[in-house]
C-alpha cells in the first residue's frame, strides 16, 4: 500500500478547471452561498435563514412540477403526469423533514434574533401561496400581502384566472365517467368547495376500479400528495407552538391559532369525503 495520498487525477478525474465549467460554476454556488445575511449575532439565525431559503427552493421545484403536470394532464399524457405528482409528494416529504432540523432551535435561541425579522413572515411566501392556488385552495385575499410587488401580484392573479390543477382533474373525471350531471364550471378565484356531483363521480370510480383504473390511480396520487401536504402543515403548527407558544406571528397573524385553522383546509375534499360512502 502506497504512503502517498490518493490522486483522483491518476484515474482520469479532471483536476484543472481554470478553462472549463466546474460543479460550482454550473450551480452558481458562489451566488447561492453568499445569500445568507444574519442581522444579529445569534448563532441560530443562520439555521433559520437556511431553513427558509432551502424550503423556498423546494417549493420552486414543486411549482415547476405542478405546472408541467397540469399541461401533461391537458395533453392526455397521464403517465408522465403521475411521475410529476409523485415527485411533488416527495418534495413535501423533504419539506417535512426540514422541520426536524428547525425544531432543534429552542425558544431561548429564537428570542435572541426574533426582533430582527420585523414584520417579515413565512405567511408572505408567494411561492407557497402559488402552490395552494395551483392545487385549488384559492383565497384571493392572500394576494394582498404582495400588492407592493407588481410581478408577483400579476403571477398570482394570473393563476386565479385559470382553472386549477384540480379543476382540470375534475374535467377529466367527467369526460371519462358517465353520469347524469354536466361537468361543473371551474372554481376560479375562490377556494374549492366540495360538490356532490363530483363526489358521486369519484364514488363510481372507487366502486369500479377495474373499469376506471387510470382515474382511480390519479385519485390516489392526489390523496398521497395531500397527505404529505397536510403533514407539512401539521409539522409547521407543532414547530411554531414548540418555539413561540401562542404568541402572535411576526407577520401579524394569530400564530398557532391561524395555523390550526389552515389544518382544516381540504385541497381535494370530495376524495376524502367519498371514503365514508364506500
Amino acid at each position: 500500500m502506497s504512503d502517498q495520498p490518493y490522486n483522483p487525477g491518476s484515474d482520469g478525474a479532471r483536476m484543472d478547471f481554470s478553462a472549463a465549467m466546474s460543479y460550482g460554476d454550473y450551480l452558481h454556488l458562489d451566488g447561492i452561498l453568499h445569500q445568507q445575511h444574519p442581522l444579529s449575532d445569534a448563532h441560530d439565525e443562520m439555521l433559520f435563514i437556511i431553513q427558509h431559503q432551502t424550503s423556498e427552493l423546494w417549493m420552486k421545484l414543486a411549482i415547476h412540477e405542478l405546472a408541467a403536470a397540469r399541461e401533461a394532464l391537458k395533453a392526455g399524457q397521464i403517465s408522465p403526469m403521475f411521475k410529476m405528482l409523485a415527485r411533488v409528494a416527495r418534495i413535501f416529504e423533504q419539506l417535512n423533514n426540514a422541520w426536524d432540523v428547525l425544531r432543534t432551535m429552542t425558544p431561548a435561541d429564537y428570542t435572541r434574533f426574533r426582533e430582527t425579522l420585523g414584520p417579515s413572515s413565512g405567511f408572505q411566501s408567494h411561492q407557497y401561496r402559488l402552490i395552494e392556488y395551483v392545487l385549488g385552495n384559492r383565497n384571493p385575499n392572500m394576494v394582498k400581502p404582495h400588492a407592493h410587488l407588481p410581478e408577483v401580484k400579476a403571477l398570482l392573479d394570473a393563476e386565479l384566472a385559470r382553472p386549477s390543477f384540480y379543476d382540470e382533474v375534475i374535467a377529466l373525471l367527467f369526460a371519462e365517467v358517465d353520469g347524469p350531471d354536466p361537468a361543473p364550471a371551474p372554481q376560479l378565484a375562490t377556494p374549492h368547495k366540495p360538490l356532490p356531483e363530483v363526489q358521486a363521480r369519484w364514488q363510481t370510480v372507487y366502486e369500479n376500479t377495474d373499469t376506471y383504473w387510470t382515474i382511480y390511480e390519479l385519485a390516489e396520487k392526489l390523496v398521497d400528495l395531500e397527505d404529505y401536504f397536510r403533514r407539512w402543515r401539521f409539522n409547521h403548527v407543532t414547530t411554531v407552538e414548540r418555539i413561540i407558544g401562542f404568541k402572535r406571528g411576526t407577520g401579524g397573524t394569530s400564530g398557532v391559532q391561524y395555523l390550526r385553522r389552515m389544518l382544516e383546509v381540504e385541497l381535494f375534499p370530495e376524495l376524502w369525503h367519498v371514503r365514508g360512502e364506500l
